[in-house]
């Protein structure tokens, strides 16, 4: 038998230094304070960085949909929005770095973000195989909830997904090693202040909400560790709000029974570690009309994110069909926002001409070719249909 000792040693040396990094955080998390109060600020400041891709489309008219709402807040000066350039997948590259530091100089400088969508290089696509631009803002803000819901009135759909934005699978993806030639490592992470957090705020969003189910989903019986613990500590929440139930599914099961008709309709909230979070929100998705049409919100205790759950689409643009890009799923992530800054009579609004426009009127319909409007359009559309209602 070869001799191993060496590919241990050095795999203990990076293990150990993954490890210390995490017990960092878990002490970082235990020192956190409340969350931001928006109405103390003197001037709410909304990053808007747009991606790669079709990012720069969509996310421009989600912009101009935004400013239109909140016109009379931006006149006042009690609104401004930042533009935040340098997200693009050529420049990540340049500097080697997922989110390079003056970017994030200055997504730290804004209280919001909207973001678009950006590439992530992948093990052989020719491009360096840097870390997710998402993940990596997510950590780097501690953008710890990521939300997502999906609602199909006619099929009894109403979701809201909770999904775990900090830690299992996806906290230190990237970090992952080749012990030999044979023998390859990745890691999934579970704290018992990540697990806490994240439950406290799908169960007090329940309630606030009048709904009387949440969902644990987990693969508690073979990944017994980190999902036993989190299932564990999500429970333990629970008991902090008896009038709501409590049921538990493994996530296998869960993807089939939100094809289930029978079945589907009793789902309120799930509350997922994160991988599963990110595969069962988008098959979630396709309920609604596909992940185009789906926003999620990104939230810590001083920072937020609002994006699309999509990609960035690059063939879209390589075949000349960005402008086509279908903006719903930014505009249904300005409906989080302006929620999660105070402002739930204009989401209520943004939300029923959002609806009015792709589920009732659709004068407009965005096909991602030309057989359709083009996102500019459907843009135009959605600010006419607000007007009416106002």
């Amino acid at each position: 038998m070869q001799n191993y000792d060496k590919n241990l040693e050095l795999a203990c040396e990076k293990f150990r230094k993954i490890l210390e990094e995490q017990l960092v955080r878990v002490e970082n998390m235990k020192s956190q304070g409340d969350f931001v109060d928006y109405k103390s600020l003197d001037v709410l400041k909304i990053g808007v960085c747009g991606g790669d891709g079709i990012g720069p489309v969509i996310t421009s008219q989600a912009r101009r949909v935004l400013e239109f709402i909140l016109a009379d807040l931006v006149k006042a000066g009690k609104v401004e929005f930042v533009d935040i350039e340098g997200l693009t997948i050529e420049n990540r590259i340049a500097k080697g770095k997922a989110i390079p530091d003056d970017v994030m100089d200055a997504l730290k400088a804004c209280h919001i973000i909207l973001k678009g969508p950006t590439t992530t290089p992948q093990k052989g696509s020719g491009m360096p195989n840097i870390e997710s631009a998402n993940v990596a803002m997510r950590k780097a803000l501690d953008l710890f909830a990521n939300i997502r819901p999906v609602k199909v009135p006619e099929e009894g759909i109403n979701w809201t997904i909770f999904r775990e934005n900090t830690e299992g699978g996806y906290a230190v993806g990237s970090s992952g090693f080749n012990v030999t030639d044979d023998l390859a490592v990745d890691f999934t992470i579970t704290t018992k202040q990540g697990s806490d957090r994240i439950a406290r705020l799908a169960y007090d969003y329940a309630r606030k909400n009048g709904l009387n189910r949440v969902s644990l989903v987990t693969k508690a019986n073979v990944i017994k560790t980190t999902d036993g613990n989190f299932l564990e500590d999500c429970h333990k929440v629970a008991d902090l709000y008896p009038e709501i139930v409590t049921d538990e599914w493994y996530a296998d099961i869960m993807t089939a029974k939100l094809v289930d008709p029978k079945r589907r309709k009793d789902f309120k909230v799930l509350l997922l570690p994160n991988l599963y979070g990110d595969i069962i929100s988008d098959e979630a998705a396709e309920f609604q009309g596909g992940v185009g049409t789906a926003g999620c919100a990104n939230i810590g205790k001083k920072y937020a994110m609002f994006e699309a759950i999509h990609g960035s689409a690059p063939r879209m643009v390589t075949e000349g069909r960005a402008k086509y890009a279908d903006p719903c799923s930014m505009l249904r992530a300005c409906v989080m926002l302006l929620s999660h800054i105070g402002l739930q009579d204009r989401a209520d609004k943004l939300e029923r001409a959002l609806d009015i426009c792709s589920f009732e009127e659709k004068k407009y319909v965005i096909t991602g070719r030309a057989t359709g409007a083009t996102c500019a359009e459907f843009g135009d559309y959605v600010m006419t249909t607000l007007q009416k209602l106002s």
